[in-house]
Formats: structure tokens, sequence, C-alpha cells
């Protein structure tokens, strides 16, 4: 009767699991010497042993699921610093990007506004196309400035300058369109400095030189200008008549028409 209550006892304890391992812990340690009476001395060991062996293989099977939820969420950890390293990577490649996207959009236009002054400059240096008294020309820049620079000295009354650097232009441009205009200037110059004779030389090479431009009839007013300075009103009057038969549509015939009517 005795064994087959022990035996009842040792069921219940292996079924109630851990549950029981505490319970009959507390058993133990309460009444220890009533479950003396109870169980035998090598069934007591027996069955401490089992829940010993239960208690360190639960601990075992715990300890494993926490190291793996341990390694998994270190593992996770490990993903999110990767992930946010490859943030930062990608982060700095976009500035490299952009910076660099600028670097090239700055050296575009840079090499634009080059190609674009280099033009301009190319131009300037190329013949152009200018109307000269009516009548259209191809000039060279460097003509055209030097014409120019010549033409504001005689603007700017400076006449012994205009007619040095009108000389020096038809010496170095002889056939330039310009040419009749500048020898014009020189006459003119010399008029304006009462230098009458030089003046009448001037007018009378353009005259000769280029008959057919539009210059040539004021060049002949001029002449006759200096001859009546000079008190010459007969060789002045003669040279009136030259020019009206000459240029009879030219402004410069009504002026001469008006200037012999005065000289008799």
């Amino acid at each position: 009767m005795s064994r087959q209550k022990d035996s009842m006892i040792r069921m219940r304890i292996r079924h109630l699991g851990l549950h029981g391992v505490v319970a009959a812990a507390i058993v133990l340690g309460i009444t220890g010497t009533a479950y003396g009476s109870v169980f035998g001395d090598d069934e007591a060991r027996k069955a401490i042993l089992d829940l010993r062996a239960q208690v360190d293989a639960n601990q075992r099977d715990l300890s494993s699921r926490i190291d793996k939820l341990e390694s998994a969420q270190k593992a996770q950890l490990d993903l999110a610093n990767q992930i946010d390293a490859l943030r930062q990577d990608m982060a700095r490649l976009r500035g490299q990007l952009e910076l660099l996207s600028n670097d090239v959009a700055n050296e575009e236009k840079r090499e634009k506004d080059f190609y674009t002054d280099l033009d301009t400059r190319l131009r300037k240096l190329e013949p152009q196309q200018v109307s000269i008294d009516g009548k259209n020309a191809t000039v060279d820049p460097n003509e055209s400035k030097a014409y120019e620079a010549a033409l504001e000295q005689f603007k700017n009354s400076d006449f012994k300058g205009a007619i040095a650097s009108f000389n020096a232009f038809m010496k170095q441009y002889p056939d330039s369109a310009y040419a009749p205009a500048a020898q014009y200037w020189i006459g003119t110059s010399y008029y304006a400095q009462r230098d009458y004779k030089a003046a009448i030389a001037s007018q009378q090479t353009l005259v000769k030189t280029w008959p057919e431009n539009p210059r040539a009839a004021d060049a002949l007013l001029n002449i006759a200008s200096s001859q009546t300075d000079m008190g010459d009103k007969k060789t002045a009057k003669h040279t009136l008549e030259q020019l009206i038969a000459a240029y009879p549509d030219s402004q410069a015939a009504g002026v001469a028409k008006d200037r012999v009517a005065s000289l008799h």
C-alpha cells in the first residue's frame, strides 16, 4: 500500500513539470522529515536529480532562446548601422554630384563666354561693310579706327595733329575707301589754320585723283574760299563756275551760284 502511494506521488510530481519542481522543493524544504518518511532515500534522491535535470534542460533551452534573440537583435542593429552608413554615403555622393554638376555648368559658361568674346574679337579684326559718302565699302577695322582717330582730332580743333594723322593714314592705306575724305580733311585743316596755299594744293589733289567722289565738289568750294580769302576773287569766281559746271546737282553747286553772284 505504501509503495503504491509513493509511485502515485512521483507520477504527480513528474506530471507537474517545472511547477512541480518548485512545489516539490517547497515540500522538501518544509517537510523534509515527512517526505523522508513517505519516500525512500534512494527514491527521493532520484526524484530530486530528475527535477534538477529538468530544470537544467529548461535553463539551457531558455539560454539558447535568449542567445538567439540577442543574435537576432545584434544582426538587426548591425543592419541598421549598415543602412545608416549607406545613407550617409549616399548623402555625401549627392553633395559631390551637385558640386561636380555646378563646376561643369560654370566651366561650360566660361567656355561659352570665352568663345563669344573670341568671336567678337575676330569679328573686329575682319573687314567690315561701312557706308562712306553714300557708298558701301569694305574696310579693315584698324583702318576705320585710324581714320576715326584722326577725324576726332579735327573735331577737337587739333588741326595740326589732324593733318599729321590723316597724312599717316594716307601713307598706310593709300587705296582706302576713306582716302578721298582723309584728303578733304587735310585741305580743310590747312584752311582752318589759314594756310590757304596748302589748302588749295590738298583739295586740288582730291579733285584730280577722285573726280567722281562726292567730296570733289566740296573740295572745289573750299578752294574758291581759300582764293577769295587770299584776295583773288577772279580766280575764285572761275573755280566756282567750274564747280557748277562739273557738279550741277550737288549742294556745293547751289552755294557756288550764290557766291558767284556776290563776286560781281
